[in-house]
């Protein structure tokens, strides 16, 4: 190449990396890249306005951007003796200039429409998913219901009251056990809510000799609103009560804390 400077003033180099150029003209100035160091450097200079540009975008501020931009162009024109820089020159590096600016502005909109636009996609998929729920719960309420209403109908569910122990005198409770689905249903809803750290325990009894199988807890007591609770119950039981144990219960029962009692 006889005039380095030439093809570089020529404005070639911006359009390489804007890609404005063809494919053909890309790949000519691909080959001169490699071919000559000075053609080389002017690129990653270029680049590194560009990269600068960039940063003086983020976040996006379009008063400090033209600002920014207008003293790197001021800079641009008025460092670089003149004989280098010729008319055409300094068009090609205002259209430049004014092509990053249109570049990076659609960028920047196009990430906040995005953004927005993923935001918005997540709140309706979170809307829809609570929407599930609250539609899946309603179903479980109803199944549920639907179940209790059965179980208080059905004659062979065997129906156990269990009366008030010298610890909580006023406090009742019923069973109601499903001999064939091995459950049973527990109404609680006459005993006093739990200390904190504390949990109401079910057991089976055989009576002779006594021996206490539990069966579950009443966990959640609080929050449950029908204070009804469904437990697995698999044993030839005889008589259930029901004591106040520690959180996640006890191996035995502790019969000082034996609030309900009732016999098959």
């Amino acid at each position: 190449m006889k005039n380095i400077q030439q093809y570089i003033d020529s404005g070639i180099l911006e359009l390489y990396i804007y890609g404005a150029l063809s494919e053909e003209e890309s790949k000519a100035v691909s080959a001169e890249l490699k071919k000559y160091p000075e053609i080389k450097k002017e690129v990653e200079e270029i680049e590194k306005a560009l990269e600068s540009l960039a940063s003086a975008v983020a976040p996006y501020n379009p008063e400090e951007l033209f600002k920014t931009i207008q003293t790197k162009v001021e800079n641009a024109t008025g460092t670089i003796p003149i004989h280098r820089k010729s008319k055409k020159r300094q068009i090609v590096l205002y259209i430049g200039w004014a092509a990053s600016i249109l570049l990076l502005i659609g960028l920047f909109t196009v990430l906040n429409e995005n953004r927005e636009l993923r935001d918005a996609l997540r709140s309706s998929k979170a809307q829809n998913a609570l929407v599930e729920q609250e539609i899946e719960n309603a179903r479980e309420d109803a199944a549920q219901a639907q179940e209790l209403l059965n179980v208080y109908r059905d004659r062979n569910i065997v129906k156990i009251p269990l009366g008030g122990q010298q610890v909580a005198p006023n406090a009742y409770a019923e069973v109601h056990w499903d001999k064939k689905d091995n459950k049973v249903y527990i109404d609680a809803k006459d005993l006093p809510t739990p200390p904190e750290g504390k949990e109401y325990q079910v057991w089976s009894l055989t009576l002779d000799p006594l021996s206490p199988t539990s069966i579950g807890l009443l966990s959640n007591f609080k929050e449950d609103d029908n204070k009804i609770f469904i437990l697995e119950n698999p044993n030839s039981s005889q008589a259930f009560g029901i004591t106040l144990e520690p959180k996640g219960g006890s191996k035995t029962p502790t019969m000082e804390q034996l609030y309900t009692l009732g016999k098959v």
